[in-house]
C-alpha cells in the first residue's frame, strides 16, 4: 500500500497556465519513474485559484523522491510558479 497525499498549489502571479501544465504532468511523470500507483489521481481548482492534488505514492517512493533528481528539477520548477499552501489554511 502507498502514501495518499494532498498538496495545494496557489499559483504565483500570471503563472495559472504553467502550474496546470505542470499538473497535468506530474502524476504520470511519477509512474514513469515508478514512484506513483495506479490509482486514479485528482486535481481540483477552487474559486481562488489555488489548486489541489490528491494522489498517491508508492511505497517508500516520497524518500526517494528527495534524492532523484529529475523530481527535483520538477520541483524546482513547481517552485517558479507556485507556492504551495498548507491544508489547514485551504478554506
Amino acid at each position: 500500500m502507498g502514501d495518499m497525499v494532498i498538496v495545494a498549489y496557489r499559483p504565483k502571479a500570471g503563472c495559472d497556465g504553467d502550474l496546470l501544465e505542470l499538473v497535468k504532468d506530474h502524476v504520470p511523470f511519477l509512474r514513469r519513474l515508478g514512484m506513483a500507483t495506479d490509482r486514479p489521481a485528482l486535481a481540483m481548482k477552487g474559486k481562488d485559484g489555488v489548486i489541489v492534488e490528491v494522489f498517491e505514492w508508492k511505497a517508500g517512493a516520497i524518500e526517494s523522491a528527495h534524492e532523484n533528481s529529475d523530481v527535483q528539477a520538477l520541483w524546482a520548477r513547481y517552485a517558479v510558479v507556485c507556492d504551495y499552501v498548507p491544508l489547514h489554511e485551504f478554506p
